[in-house]
């Protein structure tokens, strides 16, 4: 996924008008709208994905870390999605989404490997400084998150710091680490140093063949009670966001409203968390394979790519997506 495992796992304008420069429109995908200028003498070409200046986002807030506890503070659900390059990057801040996360589900949807277990840190921070230079190019105000790759955190915490690092010289505000239990110490280490954590905690795909396969986590009293107890430890670390995947909606619930100092985001975890965050790929409906029972399609009923992405913005703010008799265990 997101880590979050991916459905895939389961299963400038031209002096010559006879030949028009295709790279001097805005991009259609951001459906932007402006007028054609009668003379282009004196109109140098916009970068390839540029938004014009009228449609910048001036009255959207840039989000931070205090802007993303005054969300969660006030009850309002916070949206993330995953992106991997400029384009959809920019296209996601542009329809609203508040946090991207270049996840190394990345491995999965864009490398085709098998589990995110082979996706390497310079991997993530080519993909990182992508993202991050797409949102920046649109005047972007999204949240961008950086995966820690497996093996990258897990020697000591000082091998976590110094790879983290790479990801927030990248561009990142923010890592990603999956696990628990032991990761809170390393969790504590990053944050005290500035490094601002998203922790993972129910399926963890860079474990999964230690977790026996692609299945809930939490099932069962004393798998309950470990995972709340792990995602208490995590908070008390720093952590400031925390991904559930897979998690039974009950437990969600009842983790989400024990952690007021970290924002809980779902992925098949219920309505109830403080966020939801998608594959990109996934809700795009862009697999061949079995759709994750936690997934829906967006792009079904939207005319656009913009339009899927805020659809789904609207649907995680109006708590009308997940719905847990669908989308949750």
């Amino acid at each position: 996924m997101c880590s979050c495992c991916s459905a895939w796992a389961w299963a400038r304008p031209s002096s010559h008008p006879a030949r028009p420069d295709p790279f001097s429109a805005p991009r259609n995908l951001l459906e932007t709208t402006v007028s054609t200028p009668t003379s282009t003498s004196n109109n140098a070409a916009s970068p390839y994905g540029t938004l014009p200046p009228a449609s910048a986002p001036a009255t959207r807030k840039p989000i931070s870390l205090p802007r993303l506890q005054e969300l969660h503070a006030r009850g309002e659900k916070i949206t993330m999605l995953t992106a991997y390059d400029a384009t959809f990057a920019a296209v996601a801040d542009a329809a609203g989404v508040e946090c991207i996360l270049i996840g190394d589900s990345l491995g999965m949807v864009c490398q085709g490997l098998s589990s995110t277990v082979g996706v390497s840190l310079e991997t993530m921070r080519y993909h990182v400084e992508s993202v991050t230079r797409g949102v920046r190019r649109v005047q972007g105000t999204a949240w961008i998150i950086g995966d820690m790759p497996y093996g990258t955190f897990h020697e000591s915490k000082e091998q976590a710091f110094r790879n983290a690092a790479v990801l927030m010289q990248a561009g990142a505000h923010m890592v990603k680490i999956e696990g628990g239990g032991w990761t809170a110490d390393t969790v504590r280490f990053l944050v005290e140093r500035g490094i601002p954590v998203c922790a993972h905690l129910g399926l963890t795909p860079q474990t999964v063949h230690a977790l026996g396969g692609y299945r809930v986590q939490g099932r069962g009293d004393e798998a309950a009670a470990t995972l709340k107890r792990h995602a208490l430890e995590l908070q008390d670390a720093g952590a400031s966001l925390l991904v559930l995947e897979m998690v039974p909606a009950a437990l969600s619930a009842d983790i989400t409203q024990a952690m007021p100092h970290c924002a809980t985001i779902g992925i098949g975890a219920g309505v109830d968390c403080a966020g939801q965050v998608l594959v990109l790929h996934d809700m795009l409906g862009m697999n061949l394979g079995k759709m994750a029972k936690f997934v829906h399609n967006f792009m079904a009923d939207a005319g656009s790519v913009r339009g899927a992405m805020e659809a789904y913005v609207k649907a995680v703010k109006e708590k009308t997506f997940p719905v847990n008799s669908q989308h949750a265990w």
